[in-house]
């Protein structure tokens, strides 16, 4: 049998490595972050990107530069892969 998903807008902002207090106020809580490329820091170049820990309703995810951050529909965080995102959901013009 097969199965079409449901037709569902959702609220998202992606992660750019560096937007760590813009997805702390997305998802309305401090967010565990750790050093994710850190060499062309040290080298002077460039800021350091990020990783962050999201808690979702499976456990712990880690989100990593480009991914989306999702709000479901329970009001639950989750982190999706860029090319995931854009596969499964297309803007809304209001």
């Amino acid at each position: 049998m097969k199965y079409k998903k449901k037709p569902v807008e959702v609220e998202a902002v992606q992660f750019n490595g560096r937007n760590v207090g813009e997805i702390e106020v997305f998802i309305g809580k401090k967010l565990k972050s750790r050093v994710f490329s850190g060499a062309a820091y040290q080298a002077g170049v460039a800021a350091p990107l990020f990783e962050i820990d999201i808690e979702t309703l499976e456990g712990t995810m880690t989100a990593t530069p480009n991914d989306y951050i999702i709000k479901g529909v329970k009001g639950e965080f989750y982190p999706c892969k860029p090319d995931i995102f854009q596969a499964t959901y297309d803007p809304v013009t209001e």
